[in-house]
């Protein structure tokens, strides 16, 4: 198999769960714990961990995707997901394969498999990938997606991973049946009310796609009237972000995106919800901010914008931090700094009804430029331009740990 290293895994996950098992390290309480979730939770240690070494042989990746009709949006998005190491490995290991998972046939996840194969042969034997059959099988899934027109590159990442995590999901027969009782947290609680909506949405979703892209948003609402404040929670896989108009052209940085995202907005009666204390809909302010944050910070730049009549597109230079960008400052009080690097850009040239998609993705040589079947090397100064879309960052292992 591409990949392969002679290296027995799962034999040494075997011989690490005797050993803390042996060496007491479980307590006797938890010995029971089945095969299958210790597997998980140790292949867990060793993907996500970033300074380890990589458990597999693998080629330079420097492979093309054969474009099959209007497919540089799923080229580019399946480029950026190749470089994500983590979700890269799993696959590789083919780790979904000792989970239990959905009862449904994970053919999604095995094509994926496939391309991942042609990408990192160990013999770097194919210069071009060709993704039909994963194409096909993802159209099957998402008919919206059939055809030969122009798709968007974000919302193919969005539906891919939701159908990758529906096919591995650990907990498939969880799912939420009728309205659960609300509870109510104090104000000085909400860590404690956002971890337990936390653990809720793990109970019903369970994945590698969760370990790795899923974040959590904090929406804080304050009434007007009676100064009421309340919080909602909601996961989120992607931050889409807009962008500030600038009247001179001049470029803005990806800080006035997030405070532009960030910042305090009035809503008027007909578009607030119900304030909990007055049991009436009142004006009132809202901030997101970010809760929980993810492994894999997937940040969408709003190019495109919709009015009444038309779509346009922002063509206006978005610079950003290449490392240690620091969203600590959008999260809670009390996190500390939170830093990622950035791994890959998803790009779109071009205009509304007419556009190309590429990816510049980082590996151990340095960062490329992937252009369907076409790979070329790129300097690191080549990175910012006008036509960066979707931005895919590492969490650092810089990172404080207080939260996750």
């Amino acid at each position: 198999m591409p990949g392969s290293s002679g290296v027995n895994v799962e034999g040494s996950c075997k011989a690490l769960c005797r050993t803390l098992v042996s060496q007491k390290g479980l307590q006797r309480e938890t010995a029971d714990i089945s095969q299958s979730v210790l597997y998980t939770s140790l292949m867990g240690l060793l993907l996500v961990t970033d300074n380890e070494k990589d458990p597999l042989a693998l080629g330079s990746g420097r492979v093309g995707l054969r474009n099959i009709g209007n497919t540089c949006f799923l080229n580019a998005v399946v480029q950026c997901l190749s470089h994500t190491r983590a979700l890269r490995n799993y696959s590789l290991l083919k780790s979904y394969k000792h989970e239990k998972f959905s009862k449904e046939d994970a053919k999604l996840m095995e094509a994926f498999f496939q391309v991942l194969s042609g990408l990192w042969d160990v013999n770097d034997g194919d210069t071009v990938v060709n993704p039909r059959k994963f194409y096909s099988i993802f159209k099957d899934a998402v008919p919206y997606f059939s055809g030969y027109s122009q798709q968007d590159a974000q919302e193919f990442l969005r539906f891919l991973l939701d159908k990758l995590h529906t096919e591995i999901n650990r907990r498939p027969n969880m799912r939420k049946t009728g309205k659960e009782p609300e509870q109510k947290y104090a104000r000085f609680r909400i860590a404690e009310e956002a971890a337990a909506m936390w653990k809720k949405h793990l109970e019903r979703d369970d994945s590698i796609i969760v370990e790795l892209f899923s974040g959590q948003l904090r929406s804080s609402l304050h009434c007007s009237v009676c100064s009421h404040y309340s919080n909602t929670f909601d996961v989120f896989c992607d931050l889409s972000l807009p962008i500030p108009k600038r009247s001179s052209g001049r470029e803005v940085t990806l800080w006035e995106c997030l405070d532009l995202f960030s910042q305090e907005e009035k809503l008027d009666k007909e578009n607030s919800p119900m304030c909990e204390r007055c049991n009436r809909h009142t004006e009132c302010t809202k901030r997101l901010s970010i809760q929980r944050f993810p492994q894999v910070l997937v940040i969408h730049l709003n190019r495109f914008t919709t009015s009444r009549w038309s779509i346009s597109k922002s063509t206006v230079l978005v610079s950003f931090p290449i490392t240690n960008l620091d969203l600590g400052p959008y999260g809670p009080a009390d996190c500390g700094p939170v830093l990622y690097d950035l791994y890959a850009i998803c790009n779109h040239a071009g205009t509304v009804n007419m556009g190309h998609y590429t990816a510049c993705c980082l590996d151990e040589n340095g960062w490329c430029f992937y252009n369907d079947s076409s790979v070329t090397a790129l300097s690191e100064n080549q990175l910012q331009t006008n036509q960066a879309y979707v931005l895919f960052y590492q969490r650092s292992s810089n990172t404080s740990a207080t939260r996750k």
